[in-house]
């Protein structure tokens, strides 16, 4: 759950949650006063619809607004200056304390952890800290913390500057401007997230420099200064023909009248040499004075491959010289999938763990989405004395599947996912009659939600048009007055619509009340940035990876964000939604929402590389995430089981990230019943769902050895429960490794063989395939698995599904064979000896072709004969071509245009060709990036009832004859399609006619090879 001024969010014991937990860190303690100030509203009510559903404009009476310093409750915008974007103001972010003034700075803000610097206005301009050190408090064994607090070293303004307030002038996706006047003098400021580098402009005065305490100078020549501060290096630029000047614990600069500097702090380390220090300032002069004018993430969702690739941009600007570009420093969960960058040697320390550096104006990510599941399949408890006890289960909840806690937002939603998850078991062991109770309360309590009758004041959602959000009533954990937790709150109503969309789609339609549940998506987290009716993002920190729970993030260690897995729901939800609703759009997002942050959480809350928590902390769990640290305590209790619990519920098809390091599970597991004393007491159903994800059989002990005698977690059924771990127990480990054409599609390994899971909630027949090289055939509306285990069972059929790429019936041929894998493929350039040619034709999409960073360039393939051709494909890497041409030869020295693409936009193109030639080649024209092209995989497909032939002149010749099925594989061999081998004690069986090679051994070539 999150955070309030309360402080509390989003919480499990009511009575508990109003008392802050004595062992929080001091920096995260503020004095938080003001409450809603009193508004009147006149004139009539008014009200908003949406197909059925609507929507009041008018506060129901008794509720409360966001609330802060002076006028900012009914004008949020009373912080910003004229110069700021308009639209709706965002919130929940790591500078919100800046703009949704609240408690006890009324003027300026909280400390602002931009990382790998931190910090802060005041009066005379904006201080800068980069501490290296944590403060650790608590202990390894009981509730602790860890803090990078933050420590003024220098303050950068304006000489004489004495400004009542700092405003903000301007924002982006993870910048912000800050800006000072007070009358005479002007300051601007611009900081975000990993810049090492600020920048400032400034009129009326000089440039001033305040250090705390008695700086070290160790280079002030020409326009800039270096200088040491407690163990912290920074670098100063004044414009070219600028001086500056010490006096005391000041340097001063007159900036030649042009009005701009820039400040960085180093990576370096009290054991760097001068001689570093100056070498390193050298390096970075190109870019001092390009300032960062802009900031902006773009994303895509490749179904084909199942990745994510994401692009994080930067503008600049020249204050003189024509350079661009800027130090950008990347958060583990960003350098680990790195493309296309090679990081410099030096890091940051962040409370994130090392921040690598790369420069330049862009980088990208790519990371393997690995699906979500509408639910746990029942492969294990759809028969015998298993099936008999998940029956009676959910046979208890036939009167109150929802067991509803409470009538507010938080509460409503907690009840609402019991009841979805209710539903989806017992669809798939048709058990109907609970089903359908289940999806009955669903739908009664939503749509009463989202109906906005005269005078209705419970169960009413209204929208502030200052504010930009939509906020419901009765709301709870501050989700009112501090804008807290509307992705906690809204997840489970979005995931239980989508429940009930792949039941009743015309309910979710958009003339009914498909309208209020996107409302709630954009409200949380808008996905449109056409829209400004809600902030772009207002949960999610884009550059950080994950979402803050605080609206206004006014505490001294920054924002905050406890049950990370809640706001995983939210994005699990949209994956949902989108997909039974048809909306790409959505579904895209919350992939795109969920890889990213399933990455951020266990790195930052779950720390399973062991490389990013403070060693001598002791924890290897955190169950707050601060802008300045992380905390093993909660916002509502002490007790061991609530601290690592509350980042695991609820437990849904969407929260098996939590299962992509089993080892770390079973370490955090161990780590609990340590802290503890013993096994936990307290949300016992939750701890053992999440060991389930590390060891299964070890779960189902636990379980069954209670006899169901505990108490459940509030949100929780014993028969979801016993449905998970019983299943986990035979599914095995999340296997990570493999990926599918389809949203809701899982792999599970267990004793080295594999279980595929696939989920079709249309009306229609469904072909998946998976990276590995399986495919499933889904009839309408089940859920199916094969492999190490097969069955299939579920009867929702409503779904609007955006389809995945389709894969041809075995009884039809749409295009013919593949011909290109595995072929001579050579190249114009190369990036470098890493990425050749042969790696766009390996049939392996982890790898890739690389060429030189310049326009044109080329990549062919020769396909060893002749050959009709229909079809090629071209999976990008974030380095893509705008416009090329897909050109074929029979003698590779004369080309034909087969095919032409401009406006490209990266990802797979699927391209149509007619005619024939025996070489194929893309040729690049104009590149989207400063990088080079870069090829992942080059496809070129055949017609119908083609041969693959091998290339002519082998080095070695081949044996023509086909092994016998079971024989043992060989290199030099040709392999017909339907060929069985064993290799290393396993049989596989040959997909794609083909003439081995050493290399390609079939674990190394599971695009060649089956297992069987």
């Amino acid at each position: 759950m999150g955070s309030s001024a309360i402080p509390a969010s989003g919480g499990h014991r009511t009575g508990s949650r109003r008392t802050r937990l004595a062992g929080l860190a001091t920096a995260a303690l503020v004095a938080v006063g003001s409450g809603a100030l009193a508004v009147v509203f006149t004139g009539t009510a008014s009200a908003g619809t949406i197909g059925a559903g609507s929507y009041t404009e008018t506060l129901p009476a008794g509720a409360k607004l966001p609330s802060g310093c002076g006028s900012v409750s009914t004008n949020p915008r009373e912080n910003v200056t004229a110069n700021a974007p308009k639209g709706a103001v965002p919130t929940n972010d790591w500078w919100s304390s800046l703009l949704f003034k609240k408690g006890d700075d009324c003027n300026f803000s909280q400390a602002l952890y931009a990382h790998p610097v931190a910090y802060r206005p005041s009066a005379t301009g904006l201080g800068l800290s980069y501490e290296q050190t944590p403060a650790i408090s608590g202990s390894p064994t009981g509730l602790g913390e860890y803090h990078f607090p933050y420590a003024q070293k220098v303050v950068a303004g304006v000489a004489g500057l004495n400004a009542p307030k700092a405003l903000v002038d301007g924002w982006t996706d993870w910048t912000v401007t800050p800006s000072w006047t007070d009358g005479t003098r002007t300051l601007k400021a611009t900081i975000g997230h990993g810049l090492p580098l600020s920048y400032y402009q400034v009129t009326g005065g000089d440039a001033l420099l305040s250090v705390t305490g008695p700086p070290t100078a160790w280079q002030n020549s020409g326009n800039r200064l270096g200088f040491s501060i407690a163990g912290q290096d920074y670098v100063a630029w004044a414009p070219s023909g600028a001086t500056w000047s010490a006096s005391g614990n000041t340097f001063r600069s007159n900036l030649a009248g042009k009005g701009y500097f820039t400040v960085a702090v180093l990576p370096t380390t009290t054991a760097s040499s001068t001689a570093d220090k100056i070498a390193l300032a050298d390096s970075w002069n190109q870019y001092a004075h390009n300032h960062v004018t802009g900031t902006r993430v773009s994303y895509s969702y490749n179904q084909g491959t199942g990745t994510v690739n994401t692009t994080y941009g930067f503008t600049t600007t020249a204050r003189e010289g024509s350079g661009s570009g800027t130090v950008i420093a990347l958060y583990p969960h960003q350098w680990r999938y790195l493309t296309g960058s090679t990081p410099a040697s030096q890091t940051y320390v962040s409370p994130r763990g090392r921040m690598k550096i790369v420069t330049g104006t862009q980088f990208q990510t790519t990371m393997k989405y690995t699906g979500v599941l509408p639910e746990i399949p029942a492969v294990a408890d759809n028969s015998g004395a298993d099936l008999t006890t998940i029956t009676n289960y959910l046979n208890a909840e036939l009167n109150n599947p929802a067991d509803f806690r409470g009538d507010d937002t938080y509460w409503t939603g907690k009840g609402l996912g019991r009841a979805a998850r209710i539903a989806e078991i017992a669809d798939q062991l048709n058990l109907t009659a609970v089903r359908d109770k289940a999806l009955g309360v669903i739908k009664t309590r939503i749509t009463d939600w989202f109906t906005a009758s005269a005078g209705k004041t419970s169960r009413v959602f209204y929208y502030d048009k200052n504010w930009g959000t939509l906020i419901g009533y009765p709301a709870s954990y501050a989700s009112d007055e501090d804008l807290n937790d509307h992705h906690f709150h809204y997840g489970y109503y979005v995931a239980a619509a989508a429940t009930l969309a792949k039941f009743d789609p015309n309910w979710a339609s958009a003339g009914q009340y498909g309208g209020m549940v996107d409302l709630l998506i954009r409200d949380a987290n808008n996905y449109d940035r056409n829209d400004t009716r809600f902030p772009y993002l207002r949960d999610f920190d884009i550059y950080a990876g994950h979402d803050w729970a605080s609206g206004h993030g006014a505490f001294g260690a920054g924002n905050n964000q406890e049950s990370s897995s809640e706001g995983q729901n939210f994005s699990n939800a949209l994956i949902q939604w989108g997909q039974a609703t048809g909306n790409a759009a959505v579904r895209d997002a919350g992939i795109w929402l969920h890889t990213t942050q399933a990455a951020a959480i266990n790195e930052y809350w779950f720390d399973v590389t062991g490389e990013n928590f403070p060693s001598q902390w002791g924890h290897n769990y955190a169950a707050i995430v601060w802008g300045s640290g992380g905390a093993y305590a909660t916002w509502f209790s002490g007790e061991h089981a609530l601290v690592v619990g509350i980042n695991m519920l609820p437990m849904t098809g969407g929260q098996l990230y939590l299962g992509d390091h089993p080892q770390a599970v079973r370490d955090t597991y161990a780590e609990l019943v340590r802290n503890n004393g013993g096994e936990p007491q307290q949300w016992r159903d939750m701890h053992w769902q999440y060991l389930a994800l590390g060891d299964g059989d070890a779960a189902l002990s636990k379980f069954r050895a209670s006899g169901g005698n505990y108490t459940s977690e509030e949100g929780e059924s014993k028969a979801h429960t016993f449905h998970w771990i019983r299943n986990l127990a035979a599914l095995g480990t999340i296997d990570k490794t493999v990926t599918a054409n389809h949203p809701l599609a899982k792999v599970f390994t267990k004793n080295g063989a594999k279980t595929y899971v696939a989920s079709n909630i249309t009306g229609s027949t469904l072909n998946v395939a998976f990276s590995d090289g399986r495919t499933m055939s889904l009839p309408a509306g089940k859920t199916v698995t094969v492999g190490a285990l097969n069955w299939s069972g579920g009867n929702a059929g409503g779904g609007g599904v955006v389809s995945p790429p389709s894969s041809p019936p075995p009884s039809s041929c749409t295009t013919g064979p593949l011909l290109s894998q595995g072929k001579t493929a050579t190249a114009s350039s190369l990036e470098n000896a890493d990425y050749p040619a042969s790696r766009a034709v390996d049939g392996d999409v982890a790898t890739r072709w690389s060429s030189a960073f310049a326009d044109p360039q080329w990549l062919q393939v020769d396909l060893g004969a002749t050959q009709t051709l229909t079809r090629a494909e071209l999976v990008w890497e974030a380095a893509y071509g705008t416009a090329y041409t897909i050109q074929t030869s029979t003698n590779g020295t004369s080309w034909t245009a087969a095919a032409t693409v401009t406006g490209g936009d990266g990802g797979t193109d699927t391209l149509t060709l007619s005619g024939s030639g025996r070489y194929v080649r893309v040729n690049g024209t104009t590149r989207a990036t400063p990088y080079g092209y870069s090829l992942f995989e080059f496809r070129v497909y055949g017609a119908c009832g083609t041969t693959v032939t091998p290339t002519t002149a082998p080095t070695t010749a081949p044996t023509t004859t086909p092994p016998a099925a079971g024989t043992s594989w060989a290199a030099g061999t040709a392999y017909t399609v339907g060929t069985v081998v064993t290799y290393s004690g396993v049989r596989y069986q040959c997909r794609q006619a083909h003439t081995s090679l050493t290399g390609w051994e079939p674990p190394n070539a599971l695009s060649l090879w089956l297992p069987l």
